[in-house]
């Protein structure tokens, strides 16, 4: 069964079957996250052996080189278009905010009621692509990245999730969910494939195990 919530707290992840009579149980049907379809599991797995094999360098790296939540057409920026996209029943108001609807996160199985409790996850996050070569973009590229609404690169999480995630990489961090991480590597391996995107040794070998199953 869904679990749905209208509140949370930063505890409530290592105790969550036991709050959800306090958070408040909505009925409905769960939300399904419109991350766009990755690449098949074959496909992934010749992308990544092609993708080079480097140590990563974060020197210089600041978020705000990465122009994100940029407007995409009238009052909406990327967020607000990925919260629309990924939600169930999404009502915004006339600056494009969501005032209602309701959210699932694929990485733990949760699904939220209040668009505050989402973020937007940048699935290869923007620390590693600096680190594995988006230092020497411009810009304008950085910015197309931050904001791809094409490849299956940017997806409505559980906050605190995302945040738990961090910027780290699949070899230190993957979904909770074991039947969403086929999915989880096949959308990394696509991404830095299309940006021509480096890969740690550590990394690499992390995916080409996950991707072994997919």
């Amino acid at each position: 069964m869904p679990k749905f919530y209208a509140r949370r707290r930063l505890s409530i992840l290592a105790g969550l079957t036991g709050l959800i009579a306090s958070a408040g149980l909505l009925n409905g049907p769960a939300a399904s996250a419109a991350l766009p379809t990755p690449v098949s599991g074959a496909t992934a797995r010749t992308y990544l052996a092609s993708l080079t094999v480097a140590t990563e360098d974060r020197t210089g790296y600041n978020r705000d080189l990465f122009p994100h939540w940029i407007t995409q057409s009238g009052a909406c920026n990327t967020r607000e278009v990925v919260l629309k996209r990924d939600g169930t029943n999404v009502v915004q108001d006339s600056s494009c905010a969501a005032t209602s609807g309701s959210w699932y996160s694929p990485y733990e199985g949760a699904t939220w009621s209040a668009a505050s409790d989402v973020d937007i996850d940048h699935l290869v996050p923007l620390a590693e692509a600096w680190d594995s070569g988006a230092d020497s973009w411009t810009t304008s590229r950085r910015q197309s990245f931050a904001n791809d609404l094409t490849r299956p690169q940017l997806i409505a999480v559980t906050d605190n999730v995302n945040q738990a995630k961090g910027d780290q990489d699949p070899a230190t961090w993957m979904p909770s969910r074991t039947t969403y991480r086929c999915t989880y590597v096949r959308a990394w391996v696509q991404v830095k494939y299309y940006y021509g995107l480096s890969v740690d040794s550590a990394e690499k070998s992390a995916l080409q195990n996950y991707l072994a199953n997919c």
